[in-house]
C-alpha cells in the first residue's frame, strides 16, 4: 500500500489533523468494509440453495474474528518494528501506545487510528476470498481455525513485509494496494485448499442466483475505489488516478471475458461479464497508482484473456474451485502485480519507480520473484496447515452433511423456504 507501508512511521507524533484527508480516509474505510458482505453475496448467489448461508457466514465472521484478533496484536505484528524482516512484534498489542491525537507521520494530517482501522477492513476481506474455493465441503470449526491461523502466518507476515517496513519493502518490491498481499496469496491458498479438501462430492447445478452475484460484484466494484483509491492515504492526483484506472481495468476486462465466452461457449453470458470485471479489478489493484490510464486499460484486457484461459485450464485439469478464486484472484493478482513490473511509470507517480517498458529489468524481476515467492509461501503453507487442523478437528463435512446441504446441517438455517 502506497501510503500505509513505504514512508509511514505509524508512531507519528500529535497534529492538527486534515478534515478532508481524514474524512476521505474515512470512507475510504467504509467502502472496504462494504466489499465483504459484497463478497458474501457474490458467492452466496453462485452456490446451490442449500449452501448460501454457510457460505455467506463464512465472509460475515471474519468482520468479526478477523477485527478481534487486528485489534489484539495483529496491527502491531504488521506495523511494529521488525524493520527489514518478515514479522514485526508486540509492542503496539491492544493499539497500546497509540494515542488518539497521533498523526502519521509523513502524513500529518491524518490520525493513526484512521489507518489502524482502514487496514483492518484489508486483513477481514482477504481470508474472505478463499472460501469460494472450497465451498459446501469445510466444517465451521475447521474453517475458525484456519481463519486465525492463515491471517497470523500468512498474512500478517506479508502485509509487514510489503507495507510494514519489512525484507521485501526494504528490497524495493511494491504493490500499491494487494497484488500481493491480497490477492496472490488468497488465490494460491484457494488452490492449496482444494487440493486438500478435494472435489464436492455433490453436484449442483449451477449459481442458484445471478442477481445476487450481480448485486455482490456492484458492491465490489463501488468498494475497490476505496481499496485501491484510498490506498495513497491522502487526497491527491494519485488517488484521482488510482480510481479511474481501477474503473478502466474493470471496464475493459469484463467485455472482453464476455466475447470470449461468447465464441467459445456459444452465448454472451452475463456470469462471464461479471466475473471478467472482477477479474480486472484484482489484476489493476497492485498497480492502480503507479501505471497511466492508457496501461491500466490494456492491463484490463489481459486481465479478461488470462484469468478466462486460467479457469478454462482448471476446469480442464479437474480442479474444484467452485468459485474460482485461483483463476480470477490468484492469476488476476499475481498477473497484476508482473505487470506492474512491466507498466511502472515514475512520471505518473514520483513515489514509484520505472518498470521494464521504461527501461528498469531490475524492478520487473523483484516484482516477479516476490510474487511468486509469496505465492508459493502461501499454497505451502496453507496446504500442511488444513492437514494439522484435521488432526485436531475434521476439515470436510460428510457425505451426508454435504448431501443434506451444510446451511442446514451445519448451521440449523435455510435460505429458502
Amino acid at each position: 500500500m502506497h501510503g500505509a507501508g513505504r514512508d509511514l512511521n505509524l508512531n507519528g507524533g500529535s497534529a492538527m489533523f486534515d478534515t478532508g484527508n481524514t474524512g476521505f480516509m474515512l470512507l475510504a474505510t467504509s467502502l472496504v468494509m462494504l466489499m465483504t458482505p459484497g463478497l458474501a453475496f457474490f458467492y452466496g448467489g453462485l452456490v446451490g440453495r442449500k449452501n448460501v448461508l454457510a457460505i455467506m457466514m463464512q465472509s460475515f465472521v471474519s468482520m468479526g474474528i478477523t477485527t478481534i484478533l487486528w485489534y489484539t496484536i495483529g496491527y502491531s505484528l504488521c506495523f511494529s518494528g521488525g524493520e527489514g524482516g518478515i514479522i514485526g512484534n508486540l509492542d503496539m498489542a491492544f493499539l497500546h501506545g497509540i494515542k488518539i491525537t497521533d498523526a502519521v507521520a509523513g502524513h500529518s494530517g491524518l490520525p493513526v487510528l484512521v489507518v489502524v482501522a482502514y487496514q483492518m477492513m484489508f486483513a477481514i476481506i482477504t481470508p474472505a476470498l478463499i472460501t469460494g474455493a472450497f465451498t459446501n465441503r469445510v466444517r465451521f470449526k475447521a474453517y475458525l481455525i484456519f481463519l486465525v491461523l492463515w491471517l497470523l502466518f500468512v498474512y500478517f507476515p506479508f502485509v509487514h513485509m510489503v507495507w510494514g517496513g519489512g525484507m521485501l519493502q526494504q528490497w524495493g518490491v511494491q504493490d500499491f494496494a494487494g497484488g500481493i498481499v491480497v490477492h496472490a496469496i488468497a488465490g494460491m491458498a484457494a488452490l492449496a485448499s482444494i487440493y486438500y479438501v478435494g472435489k464436492r462430492k455433490v453436484a449442483e447445478s449451477g449459481p442458484h442466483s445471478i442477481p445476487l452475484v450481480a448485486l455482490g460484484t456492484g458492491l465490489l466494484w463501488f468498494g475497490w475505489y476505496g481499496f485501491n483509491a484510498g490506498s495513497q492515504m491522502k487526497v491527491d492526483a494519485v488517488t484521482g488516478l488510482a480510481f479511474l484506472n481501477t474503473d478502466l481495468a474493470a471496464s475493459f476486462a469484463g467485455p472482453t471475458w464476455l466475447l470470449l465466452a461468447w465464441k467459445f461457449e456459444k452465448k454472451p453470458k452475463f456470469l462471464g461479464l461479471l466475473t471478467g470485471a472482477v477479474a480486472g479489478l484484482a489484476c489493476i489493484t497492485p498497480a492502480a497508482g503507479y501505471v497511466t490510464p492508457a496501461a491500466a486499460s490494456v492491463i484490463g484486457v489481459l486481465a479478461g484473456v488470462v484469468c478466462y484461459f486460467a479457469v478454462y485450464m482448471k476446469n480442464k485439469l479437474g480442479w474444484d474451485d467452485a468459485l474460482d478464486v485461483w483463476g480470477v484472484h490468484g492469476v488476476g493478482g499475481t498477473l497484476g502485480v508482473i505487470l506492474l513490473g512491466v507498466f511502472a511509470n515514475w512520471h505518473v507517480n514520483p513515489a514509484g519507480v520505472n518498470g521494464l517498458l521504461h527501461g528498469n529489468a531490475g524492478f520487473f524481476i523483484r516484482e516477479t520473484v516476490a510474487v511468486l515467492g509469496a505465492s508459493a509461501y502461501a499454497f505451502i503453507f496453507t496446504y500442511v496447515m488444513l492437514r494439522l487442523i484435521n488432526l485436531v478437528t475434521p476439515v470436510r463435512v460428510t457425505d451426508e452433511e454435504e448431501t443434506l446441504g451444510l446451511d442446514e446441517s451445519l448451521h440449523g438455517e435455510v435460505a429458502y423456504l
